[in-house]
């Protein structure tokens, strides 16, 4: 091995940001979380459950109708981040399928699948692709396709900068003494001493 060889570490680091930079520019949570919805409700309407002598069948007549639930959650998971363009649709399907496996699968796969699946669901309809930032202030961002924007495409008016007070943080006067004059003791602890 050679003084220049990076050995095994820098093919792992290329492949991580490789990944890091492909898991951002999707919802990949929402569709991790909707390809696991799809297992347990799957799954459970065909497991065997044995408890000694005792075996114990979940299987219903709705047996095929949560393969396919199941399947169809696989597939949307798949689509959220493979084809994220379609993603508030897949969120919505998502989201109907988990609360149809209640009455389908178990009730959704014991409410593991219907969870998984009722969060992915939100989490892909929520997303949205982030807009670059820009390195100056006065720079308009770009933004993404199909993003309003405002009237005639000139760039939202900007609020300026104000100072901060904090003797007046909520446009109180100064404290004034009895004899209706500012009180000295006080305003001299607060820097702000008026002569006269």
């Amino acid at each position: 091995m050679s003084a220049e060889s990076t050995g095994l570490r820098a093919p792992i680091r290329h492949w991580r940001l490789s990944f890091r930079h492909w898991r951002w520019g999707r919802p990949f949570w929402a569709g991790l979380l909707t390809l696991l919805a799809g297992l347990p409700i799957a799954y459970f309407p065909y497991a065997n459950l044995t408890l000694g002598q005792l075996t114990v069948r979940m299987a219903t007549t709705a047996g095929s109708g949560s393969l396919i639930i199941g399947v169809l959650l696989f597939v949307l998971g798949l689509t959220m981040w493979f084809q994220n363009a379609v993603r508030i649709f897949a969120g919505v399907a998502t989201i109907l399928l988990a609360l149809v496996s209640l009455v389908v699968s178990n009730f959704g796969g014991f409410l593991i699948g219907f969870l998984l699946a009722l969060l992915g669901g939100a989490l892909a309809v929520a997303w949205a692709p982030g807009v670059p930032a820009t390195d100056t202030p006065e720079e308009k961002a770009e933004l993404p396709d199909g993003a309003p924007h405002s009237d005639g495409g000139e760039a939202l008016p900007t609020v300026p900068a104000q100072s901060y007070d904090p003797m007046e943080p909520y446009g109180l006067p100064e404290p004034v003494h009895a004899g209706g004059q500012p009180d000295e003791e006080t305003t001299e602890e607060n820097g702000r001493h008026r002569a006269g």
